[in-house]
């Protein structure tokens, strides 16, 4: 991939030469090129003569160009991104009303929205700050984080006040992210406000947890263990070590972490080279689209009402809130979700971490809840079903 320094020296190297603008007609040609740059430095030739032709373009050209970055790769991104920084470069008056209005398109790329703000913020920071405050429910990460930290920023200028917990809480309404959710819920808690963290994500904290199951080698993850075929929670199936039965598990855990280590005890840290299944049902007065967010280390398959919905055959990549976001179809009533959930065979410290977290949510990441949700979980009702609390 070319680095930054290169697109810099393409940058000064048509501002020197002035390049003239392209004409019109070979916009589309051009920028169909830069689509087409691929790895390993694929294309990147014809990319060299393209991008000094786009980069050439007049500013209300812009947001058009914006618009090629949709559906694309990350690499040929930064050589149409890097296009318009020319082209704004070149230019002391931007299209801010176009910018605005392609801003606004939420059907358009994250990244590409987020440049266009940045070119009004440079060009018109009070409109741009304007804009950014009503974004608090934009569907892209960068630009929802934006907004809710400008409301952080202005509850500590408040702090003490009515108004900055009145800050606080719109700011926890509308965030996403662990860092933000951690800093307004530490806030809000600090003044006595008890802040319910697994409704607020809308993350599911009862589960019936069956296993363990055999995986040596790995080939538990495609062999079909009796829950596949029907879930009857009454049911004792053939484990990896003997008879196994479905029991209730609890977690407490703020962002609703199920330690599946804590559901299925086993000798020291941890089970090894094992599968296990979580099941759970969640109703709804009418049918809905949705999506689940899954996070999980481990490898695991996911099935809603019977039907497959998404696999993930891996171990140890990481971990975090929304780490997969799959989206779905809720039908009028009782839902059934079913994980499949296995551990593999490796011994350090850093791979004997199994365990999930799961939340219902909207396109947005509001929550969706259950008409049936239990109560959140006490730490003493966890911990009866070998649960345990986490700290946030």
């Amino acid at each position: 991939m070319r680095s930054l320094s290169f697109f810099r020296c393409i940058l000064v190297y048509t501002v020197l030469l002035g390049v003239s603008n392209a004409p019109a007609e070979t916009l589309d040609a051009n920028l169909n090129t830069l689509r087409s740059v691929g790895k390993e430095g694929f294309g990147n030739s014809a990319a060299t003569v393209a991008w000094q032709e786009v980069a050439a373009c007049s500013a209300r050209s812009i947001p058009a160009i914006l618009s090629s970055i949709d559906g694309n790769s990350p690499l040929s991104a930064n050589w149409i991104r890097a296009a318009v920084d020319a082209i704004a470069s070149r230019h002391k008056t931007l299209p801010l009303n176009d910018l605005e209005v392609f801003l606004a398109d939420v059907q358009h790329d994250p990244r590409a929205r987020r440049l266009a703000w940045e070119l009004i913020q440079d060009r018109a920071p009070n409109r741009a700050e304007k804009i950014i405050r009503g974004m608090l429910d934009d569907p892209s990460v960068e630009l929802r984080y934006d907004a809710i930290d400008r409301l952080i920023r202005e509850a500590d200028r408040e702090k003490g006040s009515p108004a900055a917990t009145e800050l606080l809480r719109e700011a926890l309404s509308a965030a996403r992210d662990v860092s933000q959710v951690k800093k307004i819920t530490s806030d809000l808690q600090k003044i006595g406000d008890k802040i319910d963290l697994q409704q607020h994500f809308g993350f599911l904290s009862s589960w019936y947890v069956v296993g363990p199951f055999d995986n040596s080698g790995g080939h538990g993850f495609t062999k079909v263990y009796p829950p596949e075929q029907s879930v009857d929670i009454q049911a004792t199936y053939d484990g990896k070590d003997g008879p196994v039965s479905w029991h209730q598990f609890l977690t407490a855990d703020p962002y609703g972490m199920v330690d599946i280590n804590k559901a299925i005890p086993g000798p020291g840290d941890g089970l090894k080279e094992v599968v296990a299944y979580a099941f759970t049902t969640i109703t709804f007065p009418a049918e809905q689209v949705a999506e689940v967010r899954l996070g999980c280390k481990n490898a695991w398959k996911i099935w809603v009402n019977g039907s497959l919905l998404f696999e993930r055959d891996e171990y140890h990549r990481g971990m975090r809130i929304d780490q997969y976001q799959l989206p779905l179809k809720l039908k009028k009533g009782s839902n059934a979700l079913l994980l499949k959930l296995c551990q593999d065979g490796q011994t350090k410290d850093w791979t004997k971490q199994w365990q999930f977290q799961l939340r219902l949510c909207d396109a947005t990441g509001t929550a969706i809840l259950a008409v049936d949700r239990r109560q959140t979980p006490l730490q003493e009702e966890a911990e009866a079903t070998h649960g345990e609390l986490l700290a946030p």
